[in-house]
């Protein structure tokens, strides 16, 4: 297997334990040709990063891209917060610009819109009920309808939701959906109920520590035991 590119990976400017070249010289040690940064959007609530980073961020990958340059390709993504259910992430686009690509999933502790918005973290958090489900699900397609969004990161992670329903909006807005390596969404359950659809995929990491960028292991096991076609997942050769 070679791994393309894994776009997933975390480092200290929100809760990673390594720096953004610590992420990059792991990656090129593991021969991966495109390493993004992606930590997560300034909407969350104890571990988002600042707004004041993101230009740094910026200046950091465009000298480390120099420095390394013939050796592997870094890019600037962020995995924002799907906000609420009219599909609102934590995305500026004054900041926008300075990000090569957006990823967006939906976490706990993400800042709610509303008191709806507060009360479904709870019933995911705890009640896990039918209308949280309904609610997830119509943040994610509506997030997907109204930004410009690369990839769904770990979807049905952390909130239910109806996989088929989602992966049909990803196939009409030219949506990757994200087989995590670090949580076990998409699974293979929901891959199974998809697979007529023939949504893209990727793979990502998800790695919070640098040793664990393009570590697939998890993910590679849930493709096998899903038997999806391998040519519909976009950063992984076989």
């Amino acid at each position: 297997m070679k791994i393309l590119a894994d776009y997933h990976t975390h480092t200290i400017y929100s809760h990673g334990k390594g720096t953004i070249e610590d992420n990059v010289k792991v990656a090129i040690s593991k021969g991966i040709e495109i390493i993004g940064i992606s930590d997560h959007g300034y909407g969350h609530l104890t571990y988002g990063i600042k707004r004041d980073d993101i230009l740094k961020m910026r200046e950091e990958i465009d000298l480390l891209n120099d420095k390394y340059k013939n050796k592997i390709n870094i890019l600037l993504g962020v995995e924002c917060n799907i906000l609420d259910d009219k599909g609102n992430i934590d995305f500026d686009e004054k900041l926008g610009k300075h990000f090569d690509y957006v990823m967006a999933g939906y976490h706990f502790g993400s800042k709610p819109t509303s008191p709806k918005g507060l009360i479904n973290h709870a019933d995911n958090y705890i009640l896990k009920s039918k209308k949280s489900k309904d609610y997830n699900t119509q943040a994610v397609i509506n997030a997907m309808k109204n930004n410009n969004i690369f990839v769904i990161t770990h979807p049905g992670d952390k909130g239910e939701i109806y996989i088929e329903d989602v992966a049909k909006t990803a196939k009409l807005t030219d949506t990757r959906l994200e087989i995590n390596s670090s949580h076990k969404f998409l699974n293979s359950t929901q891959l199974r109920k998809i697979e007529n659809i023939r949504n893209t995929f990727i793979v990502g990491s998800d790695a919070h520590i640098p040793k664990n960028v393009g570590n697939f292991d998890l993910a590679i096991n849930t493709i096998k035991e899903a038997n999806i076609d391998l040519s519909l997942i976009e950063n992984i050769k076989f």
